[in-house]
């Protein structure tokens, strides 16, 4: 099956890879899939409430290992598994899923970013030798896909319950406001006070694109990096929306507060 680019052009990332294909629409941030686009107009795969699922080649299958084998020592890069899938999807059989891990402990060099809407899944789909309470494996950093206050209150809570060295948001693209204000974590210790924003490695901010792009409002964008930038968790602008904020027609033109691009 021939994919895009193993360079990503996605900003965060050095390479994309995708070890299947093939996903079910479930939140209001599907609603225009960049995914299911490349799948209509590649033609590769179907999508749709009875999507396909196709495992990918196995010579793409070896691009992290040479991806790996080139990484200058003491460096590492950045591996975003799966803009086109989803690693914790329940239609995909478990043994793919073993066979995604058992190449990540073989590439410690690279960082692999699994990025999910179906965070209730993964402590179950986990491999054996994931890890102690605190940390899964070094090299893995595990995300979920968040778009308003709703999605938030629902999917924070589990992402935080699930042991992971590097724990993220995607909130692109951002439907809502989205406000920490009153999310705390319970401790042992009553004197210990940490919202979920504090608990949370990094953060990722961006509109909608394409020709039916739905707003961002400037504000929900302004507001989110702002409360990033006050309890020092990383933060990543990434684009704004098109059909809301005219005159920022590129990541240059925005306001100084927001050209902000950190990584955890």
């Amino acid at each position: 099956m021939r994919l895009v680019a193993e360079n990503s052009k996605i900003e965060w990332t050095h390479h994309t890879f995708n070890p299947w294909v093939g996903c079910t629409k479930i939140s209001p941030g599907c609603d225009h899939c960049y995914a299911e686009g490349w799948a209509k107009r590649s033609g590769q795969v179907h999508w749709g409430p009875d999507a396909s699922r196709h495992r990918t080649s196995m010579a793409n299958w070896r691009k992290p290992l040479k991806w790996h084998a080139a990484v200058p020592d003491g460096q590492r890069q950045r591996v975003f598994c799966a803009s086109l899938a989803d690693v914790f999807d329940n239609d995909v059989p478990q043994n793919w899923r073993e066979d995604l891990f058992a190449l990540i402990r073989a590439t410690p060099r690279l960082d692999w970013l699994l990025l999910t809407k179906r965070i209730g899944n993964v402590k179950s789909m986990l491999p054996a030798d994931w890890g102690n309470s605190i940390y899964g494996y070094n090299n893995v950093w595990l995300g979920i896909s968040v778009v308003n206050q709703d999605e938030a209150d629902r999917d924070i809570p589990k992402l935080l319950a699930v042991p992971a060295r590097i724990r993220f948001l995607s909130c692109e693209p951002l439907l809502g406001p989205i406000s920490f204000v009153g999310r705390w974590i319970d401790h042992p210790n009553p004197a210990m006070h940490e919202n979920w924003l504090e608990a949370l490695d990094w953060v990722i901010v961006g509109g909608e694109s394409g020709a039916q792009s739905r707003p961002m409002e400037y504000q929900w964008a302004a507001d989110l990096v702002a409360q990033c930038r006050a309890v020092q968790t990383a933060v990543f602008m990434k684009q704004g929306s098109q059909a809301n904020w005219p005159t920022f027609k590129d990541f240059a033109s925005f306001p100084k507060s927001l050209q902000v691009r950190e990584w955890p």
